[in-house]
């Protein structure tokens, strides 16, 4: 081996290294914000009987492994479908190792297919990318087929089915909207307001759940619980977000509503972790 093809070696292992450590440190502090309506938090279980802050902190470490991998797959790639089918088998074998780790509880299925495309991405642009870059590479991997894999029964995709609104899949293939268009220009705007980083993490969160047909949601609460939820964080960003006193309240009758029917919004939450961690590596 000569020493430019060592030096590319060890490049794309400390890059693919770096993607899977952000991307799991994202996982764990979208877990602890707090307080998050009807989500596990710091707090407690919100809407949850089956998972608590521990559970998801030890099925966001047990994706490692998984994250790692399709980073270095993905490195100086361009997107075909034979990538696409590696990182889908990859990140299968994730979700193996994360409902052992859960006991058989479905933690983060969905933050594994968002999260996966976009560490494929940033390595696919050798670690140094802007958000853009990434998410339009991520949708450019989610429009192609997984041929090794044909679709299987699941409730998100049963959900969309049913009530006939784009999932996660369509999320992806549209470059990920609810991230670039209100995740992170409401993170931005809210720190630029003077809000704690808590409080901005927060109030990103309720901008994605301002419109995400949440198939968490549909599922537990079906289209009356969606709407409440879009209503209700559009009243906390509307009242002035997390940082004001207005904004607290109005959240504290979000959370109410939803605690009181027993949603989570597991969809947007999985969203937020993906713009913590397009926040953490992106160029600026």
């Amino acid at each position: 081996m000569d020493t430019l093809t060592l030096s590319n070696d060890t490049r794309a292992e400390t890059v693919a290294r770096r993607l899977a450590g952000h991307a799991v440190n994202a996982l764990i502090g979208e877990a602890r914000l707090s307080p998050k309506p009807g989500l596990v938090d710091a707090r407690g279980s919100g809407s949850h009987d089956d998972m608590d802050l521990p559970m998801l902190e030890a099925s966001a470490k047990s994706l490692q492994t998984a994250f790692l991998s399709m980073a270095l797959a993905g490195w100086s790639r361009r997107p075909d479908t034979a990538l696409r089918r590696r990182i889908g088998a990859i990140g299968r074998e994730g979700e193996k190792t994360m409902m052992k780790t859960t006991g058989g509880i479905n933690t983060h299925r969905g933050a594994i297919w968002a999260l996966g495309l976009l560490v494929t991405a940033g390595a696919m642009h050798d670690g140094i990318a802007t958000a853009d870059d990434m998410t339009r590479t991520a949708a450019r991997l989610a429009c192609l087929d997984d041929t090794a894999c044909p679709p299987a029964f699941s409730k998100g995709r049963y959900v969309t089915g049913r009530y006939k609104v784009p999932g996660a899949r369509e999320e992806a293939q549209s470059g990920f909207p609810h991230i670039t268009q209100l995740a992170l220009p409401r993170l931005a705007e809210s720190r630029q307001q003077g809000a704690s980083e808590e409080e901005a993490r927060i109030d990103a969160l309720l901008a994605i759940m301002t419109s995400l047909s949440d198939t968490c949601v549909l599922s537990r609460g079906g289209p009356a619980a969606l709407d409440a939820m879009h209503a209700g964080a559009k009243a906390v960003l509307a009242a002035g977000g997390m940082g004001t006193v207005e904004g607290k309240k109005a959240f504290d009758a979000l959370e109410y509503a939803m605690l009181s029917a027993r949603v989570s919004p597991g969809g947007a939450a999985d969203l937020l972790a993906a713009s913590l961690f397009l926040d953490s590596v992106a160029v600026r």
